[in-house]
């Protein structure tokens, strides 16, 4: 079964990796966040090994995305993000595994302090 796994975020200034910009990571301990980078590190690998990856994205900041709206029966093209969102889209990664608590223990890889996983199925 394929899954996404989406990224939801809002770093100020906007980069990648997403929490080394989140005031909640930043406060952390170093060793600490060394710590979790390394557990990342780690299991990211097992995912590649086992040929669970199928695609993934960091995405660039919402101020330069365009939305496409309907105003008045026209499609209108805006500057983006949407203005009531604190959390954006940063990234995906696109994985096919075998079973749903696999999904669920490589999403738990992801997402710091200050972060949201979202881990949804493909319909495909």
């Amino acid at each position: 079964m394929k899954y996404v796994i989406l990224i939801h975020s809002n770093p100020q200034p906007w980069g990648h990796p997403t929490a080394d910009y989140l005031p909640e990571h930043q406060a952390l301990p170093q060793e600490e966040r060394d710590a979790g980078g390394k557990a990342f590190d780690e299991g990211f690998a097992e995912v590649m090994d086992r040929g669970e990856l199928v695609h993934a994205e960091a995405l660039g900041a919402p101020s330069a995305s365009r939305l496409f709206r309907w105003k008045d029966g026209q499609k209108v093209a805006i500057d983006g993000p949407y203005a009531e969102g604190r959390e954006h889209l940063a990234g995906f990664f696109v994985i096919d595994v075998d079973t749903l608590e696999r999904a669920e223990e490589i999403a738990n890889l992801f997402g710091a302090r200050g972060e949201t996983i979202e881990l949804r199925p493909v319909m495909s």
